[in-house]
């Protein structure tokens, strides 16, 4: 009996890893999908009148086990790869897409789903009833399911090769990273990287069995480097290297790849009626149109820019001192660092030993707590992927029907590993709904990518990783404080541009002195964090806030003109496509050898298509929410109770209306913008 398609023997019916073998995935699928079709066909064959029970209600509530397996598969596709888990994704995932055209296409199952939907006031449904009945019909609209059926077939081929072609894309990516690294074996090519960094550079030229040191192009090593290597030609040459990921025209190069990409996303939009992707995707959002995200981006573009280049202008400066007439963008991280202690006396090796991942993790838990009444404990009995992952069953300490009852589980895993995709995330392994009068919980994991203890010392965190901590750790209690009924409407399933309010918002309490004391302590001496670094800490929040902006604003103005101007690419390289559309908000000289587009993970694999925006237009509202706890102390419980509201209605309801109910009124920019520049 394959493990995979049984409801698994294991605590909280919790992913059984240690038990499952590579080749247990495509038969297991395969089985899966036929009893879901199964579910389907009794759905359409049942005899009796077509009801919100019959018909909406058991299609929410089927094919569970297929996408528990499909979310252990693919997050293990992104957390823990192998060449055979990708040759796997690469068969598995045209199935899959084959699977959820066949059900969006499926005529006598929208026939039926339709006659609920359109008599839908005869039924007595409450909000969240509604709301479902809305998605699922306008999902099936928006899959194709009033097409003709030559149309269909066409919509079903163009999301096959969407699904293997955004699948590839990634691969390439993680290839092109993981192919580079800069071997070094003089000493004083690493002049002013900190020991820690030194040792963790160390650590991995042992591990490729080389003497001296080795940089890769993983966030953890790539970074430190370009902030603090004195030596000009090799930050030059490191940024050459990360800037041609998948753009140099050998085996993982990502540029054809991209207008392919982008040609059957137009094609999918027209087939269904839309002028071009960006309107197909933003009619499920709460901007609604490109309009409204290219006024969005623009406007926050005019505000930002005189601060951007102001704080350019200080960082030439500081360039020009060092003999240095055209300072690059492979210059920037250098010389923002050295502007940041010359102006706050403040650098990331100063702050690290002050934040050792283990307190700053009970940190983040202990919010939890404060805040919502969590209480999270370390399980050992709970199969994991890797021995460096952790799982805590979460309880609810003063849940008011049962009180300490359990609430989710969160797996953690932190470091960087060869089969890891680079970055943070937060994901589910299974929603929570309820069904028969049980609640079924949520599992939920946070991915991140932070420097690896040494034999001398613990994970220490830069104060931008412990931010990242945060934000990933919002995200996961969206998914742990769900609490609906249907599992399509569960956590963190909202429109795309409410998703990062919980994590940006949760990121704001690191800047709060009274919180930082709590937890920001010397990992040797137990010393509290000084008042004058806390003080530097809450002065540098928006040091170098324009360019940032500008940075932001250029991904989601490139990503917007990706998505409605596809036409333009037909006789353009996909290079002076981007340095076009990211001219306004480039602040060094473009250089010819690089492009970012090529590794543009977020829109050409990840679910950003057409919705990078979403970063800038959570930030206000998370600006102006975490203002409002500001008003009232940063916990305080009437209103962290809203809060909690907010977080467990999912998609429930529309976002602008659960945002309105928590804050009194719609967010406003001048929040974001105060907060940002004053």
């Amino acid at each position: 009996m394959n493990i995979l398609t049984e409801k698994f023997n294991t605590p909280y019916h919790s992913a059984p890893f240690t038990s499952i073998k590579n080749e247990d995935y495509l038969p297991a699928f395969k089985e899966l999908i036929q009893q879901s079709e199964e579910e389907i066909n009794a759905i359409v064959n049942n005899p009796e009148e077509p009801t919100f029970e019959n018909v909406i209600e058991a299609l929410a509530y089927s094919g569970e086990q297929l996408d528990v397996v499909s979310n252990i598969f693919f997050n293990l596709n992104s957390a823990e790869t192998s060449d055979e888990i990708q040759q796997i994704a690469q068969e598995v995932s045209p199935i899959l897409t084959e699977y959820s055209s066949k059900i969006s296409q499926n005529e006598a199952l929208f026939n039926k789903i339709k006659k609920v939907y359109d008599e839908k006031e005869k039924y007595n449904l409450n909000e969240e009833q509604k709301m479902l009945l809305n998605e699922t019909y306008k999902g099936f609209v928006r899959s194709g399911a009033l097409l003709n059926e030559e149309d269909k077939e066409k919509l079903k081929k163009i999301s096959m090769d969407l699904s293997v072609k955004s699948l590839q894309f990634g691969q390439n990516v993680l290839a092109s990273t993981n192919a580079y690294f800069k071997h070094i074996t003089n000493k004083e090519d690493l002049a002013g990287i900190p020991e820690a960094i030194m040792d963790q550079y160390a650590e991995e030229a042992k591990e490729r069995n080389l003497d001296g040191w080795v940089i890769t192009l993983q966030y953890p090593s790539y970074i430190p480097f370009m902030t603090y290597a004195e030596n000009r030609e090799l930050r030059k040459e490191l940024a050459l290297a990360n800037g041609k990921k998948s753009f140099d025209d050998g085996e993982f190069d990502n540029q054809n790849l991209i207008k392919e990409l982008l040609n059957l996303k137009q094609q999918k939009a027209e087939l269904l009626g839309y002028k071009n992707y960006a309107d197909f995707v933003l009619e499920e959002r709460m901007a609604k149109s490109p309009v409204k995200v290219f006024d969005f981006l623009n406007e926050l573009l005019t505000k930002a820019k005189p601060y951007a280049d102001k704080e350019i202008e200080e960082l030439k400066s500081l360039a020009k001192a060092d003999g240095i007439d055209e300072m690059q963008s492979y210059d920037h991280a250098f010389y923002a660092e050295k502007l940041r202690k010359q102006k706050f006396d403040l650098n990331d090796e100063e702050l690290k030993p002050y934040f050792p991942l283990n307190q700053v993790q009970d940190a983040v838990f202990g919010l939890a707590g404060e805040l919502f009444g969590l209480t999270f404990e370390e399980r050992n009995d709970i199969p994991k992927y890797h021995e460096e992952v952790k799982v805590y069953e979460v309880k609810e300490a003063f849940d008011s029907a049962q009180t300490g009852s359990y609430k989710a589980l969160l797996y953690v895993d932190y470091f960087p590993r060869k089969g890891k995709r680079a970055g943070a995330w937060m994901t589910s392994y299974k929603n929570q709904y309820q069904l028969n009068g049980e609640n079924s919980r949520p599992h939920i994991s946070i991915v991140c990518n932070f420097s690896k203890p040494t034999k001398d010392t613990p994970s220490l965190l830069t104060f931008q990783e412990v931010t990242t901590l945060f934000h990933e750790f919002g995200h996961a209690l969206h998914g742990m404080m769900a609490n609906t009924q249907y599992p399509t409407l569960s956590g963190t399933s909202v429109k795309w541009d409410f998703v990062e309010l919980p994590s940006q918002f949760l990121e704001n309490f690191c800047y709060e002195p009274e919180f930082l004391k709590t937890f920001a302590k010397h990992y040797k001496t137990g010393e509290v964090l000084p008042d004058e670094k806390i003080e530097k800490i809450e002065q540098s929040k928006n040091f170098m806030e324009g360019y940032q902006t500008l940075r932001q604003l250029g991904f989601g103005l490139l990503d917007m003109n990706y998505h409605t101007k596809v036409d333009e690419l037909k006789n353009e390289s996909i290079k002076d496509f981007e340095d076009q559309y990211t001219k306004a908000t480039t602040l060094y000289p473009i250089n010819p050898e690089t492009a970012m587009s090529p590794s543009f993970s977020h829109i050409f694999q990840g679910g950003y298509s057409a919705g990078y925006y979403s970063y800038k237009w959570a930030e206000v509202l998370d600006a102006d929410a975490f203002q409002y706890f500001k008003e009232n102390g940063i916990f305080n419980p009437e209103i962290a109770a809203k809060y909690k509201v907010l977080l467990s209605s999912g998609g429930t309801k529309d976002p602008m209306e659960l945002y309105k109910n928590f804050r009194g009124s719609e967010p406003k920019v001048e929040s974001l913008l105060k907060r940002a520049f004053g």
